[in-house]
């Protein structure tokens, strides 16, 4: 393992198990240290996380983490260091019963709650999935080969892979692998993209075709989608509020060899940015808590706060109603986020339909192999994070009717 790849485990497995590691940081410690050594509080979390759960020599650990408090100018500290961490192995503190839930689960006392309160019987399960590291899917491009055919190519170079029947486009690797090593990556063969959200781009253009919006859409890879399935019949718009954001949509479009019209502009406000002819179908992938991707972004339990959740709420509420009048009669908006919270998900479809006059669920479905790993929620349907390795998302089909 290079150093760069060293790094990301350690800082994603600390962050994934903060509320543990903290547990035995304030155990092992008799009494805090002073905020100005935050940082050496942390270091001695990162050390707790190779100890516990990574294969790196205990000797080792213990003196590169004295060597890193040296690093960080905190020299003086160096002793109760090594002191900490060899008393962490004497004692087993591993071995402890976590103290409450938090630590128990990894996770806010918040976004417990509201799992419990969305997810009863699931919750477990959810922040089991949310603690686990991510598996890496690939979306093939359908116009240059199958994802059968591609899996075939990545044996031929050593590369483990499994397909799932529904998602005729995703392959999942056994292990993840850098872009480099993917054969055709860098001729737009293959994408990066979980399995889950694979699912936006047929849902949407199904018996679709001519303009067609893609709302909040960095880093593109939904965009890129949209247009390996389009097969030429869909002219595309892709806007996003972040400019820089937006040449991230650029980038990927040209190495998958498309072209879109892209809009630095505010999903809430297309009179900045439409040209007044409506679309036949839009793809909304709302801002939103990220809550059904925290295995792939386990920082979001320490950003997120319960008042977040509101705000989001409140965004997306808008968007939805902002997008509604750009809308073809007959078209399709199909309503997405990577949350599993109902708040950001059917709460925010329900009240969208019971105050839009033209606005029903659509009855076009993905395929049974796929509807099978998804909940039916009041409105639309959700993939909670884990089922069949997929990350957490949620979608509702809208269309409007003349």
């Amino acid at each position: 393992m290079d150093d760069r790849s060293l790094l990301r485990l350690l800082s994603y497995g600390t962050l994934r198990h903060h509320w543990r590691l903290m547990s035995w940081v304030d155990a092992l410690l008799e009494r805090p240290l002073k905020p100005r050594d935050n940082v050496v509080t942390q270091l001695l979390a990162v050390g707790l996380y190779q100890l516990s759960d990574t294969r790196i020599p205990d000797h080792a650990v213990v003196s590169q983490t004295v060597e890193a408090a040296r690093t960080l100018r905190r020299p003086k500290l160096a002793p109760l260091i090594n002191a900490i961490l060899r008393r962490a192995l004497r004692d087993r503190i591993f071995d402890n019963e976590p103290s409450n839930e938090n630590v128990a689960h990894d996770h806010p006392g918040w976004l417990l709650d509201a799992l419990k309160a969305d997810w009863p019987e699931d919750w477990r399960d959810i922040v089991s999935a949310n603690n686990a590291r991510a598996p890496m899917w690939l979306r093939v491009n359908a116009a240059r080969g199958s994802a059968a055919d591609y899996k075939k190519r990545l044996e031929d170079d050593g590369i483990e892979s499994e397909l799932l029947a529904g998602a005729p486009q995703a392959v999942r690797l056994a292990s993840p692998q850098p872009v480099q090593a993917l054969p055709g990556f860098a001729d737009g063969e293959v994408s990066v993209q979980d399995a889950a959200a694979q699912l936006a781009a047929p849902w949407l253009l199904d018996g679709v075709h001519g303009r067609v919006l893609d709302a909040c859409a960095a880093p593109g890879g939904k965009s890129g989608h949209l247009l390996e399935m389009g097969g030429g019949q869909i002219e595309l718009t892709a806007i996003d509020s972040d400019e820089a954001r937006l040449e991230l949509v650029a980038e990927n479009l040209d190495r998958l060899g498309f072209d879109a019209t892209l809009f630095a502009g505010d999903a809430s406000n297309p009179s900045t940015w439409w040209d007044r002819r409506p679309f036949d179908a839009i793809l909304l992938d709302a801002p939103c808590s990220a809550s059904g991707v925290i295995r792939r972004h386990p920082d979001i339990k320490h950003l997120r706060r319960a008042s977040d959740i509101e705000e989001f709420a409140g965004l997306q509420a808008n968007m939805l109603a902002a997008l509604w009048p750009l809308l073809q009669p007959g078209g399709r908006l199909l309503y997405v986020t990577c949350s599993v919270l109902a708040a950001e998900n059917d709460e925010v479809v329900a009240q969208f339909l019971e105050t839009t006059d033209d606005a029903r669920e659509d009855d076009v479905l993905q395929n049974y192999n796929i509807r099978d790993l998804m909940r039916d929620k009041a409105c639309g349907h959700q993939v909670l994070p884990g089922t069949a390795e997929f990350d957490g998302f949620y979608y509702a089909g809208l269309v409007k009717v003349s």
